[in-house]
């Protein structure tokens, strides 16, 4: 008997950063294992298999409360392998391939795009792609605002690092 199947839930979220090129974000992505120093509210996130930011490589991250029909939240997580990387187009993928979040045959990208022409970089753009199998007890458009949210606060917290990183530099 088949499976009434459901189309896939396609999405994406993206920010604009003015004080942070996307030679300086992208390494900060590509640091595939450290996550948690940019995911808001993400305490945990390690790698668990390969070398961090080559294909093939796996961290567990974990911290999010799931909430649960009995009442009793659990702590969410997953296990994410880099399937892709470029360097030259400022790309990720990665792919889930454990969790209890419920999240099936679910592959994300990150791509880093620059703002300016001729060499002129006065910004870049992060844009956060997903795709997944519909999530049992989820809405796609709350799915999208977790994305934008942490989008947001990843996108702070990387352009307050590299303005500290400046200023720290022209103080020598």
């Amino acid at each position: 008997m088949e499976r009434n199947k459901q189309p896939k839930w396609e999405s994406k979220v993206s920010t604009t950063l003015t004080h942070a090129s996307a030679g300086q974000i992208w390494p900060l992505f590509n640091d595939f294992f450290n996550l948690l120093k940019w995911f808001p509210n993400l305490p945990t996130c390690y790698g668990i298999h390969g070398t961090n930011g080559e294909v093939g490589c796996i961290r567990y991250c974990s911290g999010f409360e799931l909430p649960s029909e009995d009442g009793v939240n659990s702590i969410s997580w997953s296990t994410e392998r880099l399937i892709a990387t470029d360097p030259i187009d400022r790309i990720i993928a990665y792919e889930i391939v454990d969790s209890n979040t419920g999240f099936k045959s679910y592959v994300s990208k990150v791509k880093i795009v620059p703002e300016g022409d001729d060499g002129q970089d006065l910004g870049c753009v992060i844009e956060w792609s997903f795709s997944v199998e519909p999530v049992e007890g989820w809405v796609l458009e709350d799915l999208v605002k977790k994305y934008e949210y942490g989008l947001q606060g990843m996108a702070k917290k990387m352009e307050d690092a590299i303005r500290c990183t400046e200023q720290g530099q022209g103080e020598e």
